[in-house]
């Protein structure tokens, strides 16, 4: 960011007692959720948090009449590392120059509350340990799920039991369009064209169609409830650009529907981690989500299944999260408290995406006699068990979709037996697979 010719000036203390005990809050990052924040704390008047400062590009152009004047506006991003605050929202997003001035305000003690999904899943437990040497707090709540309080969950609320399991649907874009093909039966590019237009999905929407999105938010989910290291690049992530309509026919004659699921399980010394487009039951929490809106299940050895549902994305939800996270490390520090969250033992397993599960194959052939028994003669090879066969009738036999599901087996057994199956000469497309969960 660029430096103002004249340096900001701190904004003088007002009077009274009201502001006496409050904790000094800059924001870095005025963009949606950055201007709801600042909305929410200067509208909500607490005595706890008073914004001090508030950095952004071209500020003089984001200025605005209900922020009080006392509150310094400003480009210079090092002025306000500088400055006597003991909170830094950073809401800029990205990694450079995010992860500098994260790390930066926590090596001067300053706790740092942050939305940032991508620094936390690559740099998260270095700067947990960072925040827990130098004695402030590091939290994220909003980076995952929006407003769905899922991450102080993980962190406070269940961490009394010893978590096994975590799986969600973190995409709203991606359920979004797979709702609107479900419900429809509209082609893929209709429904993220129509995502588009409605704003839920950008021009280039290939980190959430491909998975990379999801991929980062499990990794932060790992970390806060599975207390796991893992870098997103090693979780395979898998498109959705594939799931034609045709597929919702064949999920729901199989009493299933499709959703992008980001799961991870830990096993031993093993995470078996995995993103992607799954069948799912229409009758389960996943399979009745629909649009925008996240769900996460989580699986303990004590507790049980858990379950949070909400909004998972938008300026106003986003900003919850971050004000709820503002306000908790203001409790903490007006009570003389830190809480060290990075003594808790991370560790990090080996990353697998091995998952055993029913599978779906869905084939485009040109119809001829034979295909099917060629097929269960490569399942047969592979010591794959078939376990259903479906043809809809009234496709053209030029372009025919047909679907076979199998039994339990492992991913590592089917993709060799795919690979063969893709070079037979009847096969139109690559074929579509996906897990079955139950």
């Amino acid at each position: 960011m660029e430096k103002l010719s004249k340096p900001a000036t701190e904004a003088p203390a007002e009077s009274g007692t009201a502001h006496s005990f409050a904790c000094r809050v800059a924001l870095i990052g005025f963009g949606t959720v950055g201007r709801a924040v600042a909305k929410i704390l200067c509208e909500q008047g607490t005595d706890s948090v008073r914004v001090t400062h508030i950095c952004n590009r071209n500020v003089e152009r984001k200025k605005q009449s209900w922020v009080p004047g006392n509150v310094i506006w400003t480009d210079d991003v090092q002025s306000v590392l500088n400055a006597d605050v003991q909170i830094v929202i950073e809401l800029i997003g990205g990694l450079n120059p995010a992860e500098q001035i994260v790390r930066s305000a926590l090596e001067a003690g300053k706790s740092v509350v942050t939305a940032n999904k991508q620094l936390i899943a690559r740099h998260g437990p270095d700067l947990l340990q960072l925040a827990h040497r130098r004695g402030c707090q590091l939290e994220f709540g909003a980076s995952v799920a929006g407003g769905v309080p899922v991450l102080p969950a993980l962190r406070t609320g269940l961490s009394g039991d010893r978590l096994h399991g975590i799986a969600g649907i973190l995409n709203g874009t991606c359920n979004y369009i797979l709702s609107r093909i479900e419900n429809d039966r509209i082609p893929f590019s209709e429904a993220l064209e129509e995502a588009q237009a409605r704003g839920y999905a950008e021009a280039d929407a290939s980190e959430d169609l491909d998975g990379g999105d999801a991929r980062a938010k499990l990794t932060i989910l790992a970390l806060a409830g599975l207390h796991t290291r893992v870098i997103p690049e090693s979780v395979r992530a898998r498109t959705i650009r594939s799931i034609d309509a045709v597929d919702f026919d064949y999920a729901a004659e199989l009493g299933c529907t499709i959703r992008q699921i980001s799961r991870a399980d830990l096993k031993a010394e093993t995470l078996f981690a995995e993103v992607g487009p799954c069948l799912v039951p229409t009758d389960s929490p996943f399979g009745r989500v629909q649009r925008n809106l996240n769900l996460v299940l989580t699986s303990g050895q004590y507790g049980g299944d858990m379950a949070f549902l909400g909004a998972g994305a938008g300026g106003d939800p986003t900003a919850v999260a971050v004000v709820s996270d503002v306000l908790f490390v203001a409790q903490n520090l007006s009570g003389g408290a830190a809480r060290k969250i990075a003594s808790a033992k991370v560790s990090a397993p080996a990353i697998s995406s091995d998952f055993e599960t029913p599978w779906y194959l869905r084939f485009f052939v040109r119809d001829q006699p034979g295909i099917v028994a060629r097929l269960a003669q490569i399942l047969a090879e592979h010591h794959l068990n078939i376990d259903s066969v479906l043809q809809k009738p009234g496709f053209d036999k030029a372009a025919l979709p047909f679907v076979i599901t199998l039994e339990l087996c492992r991913d590592s057994q089917l993709h060799p037996a795919l690979e063969k199956m893709s070079a037979l000469e009847f096969s139109l497309r690559p074929c579509l697979c996906l897990p079955i969960l139950r």
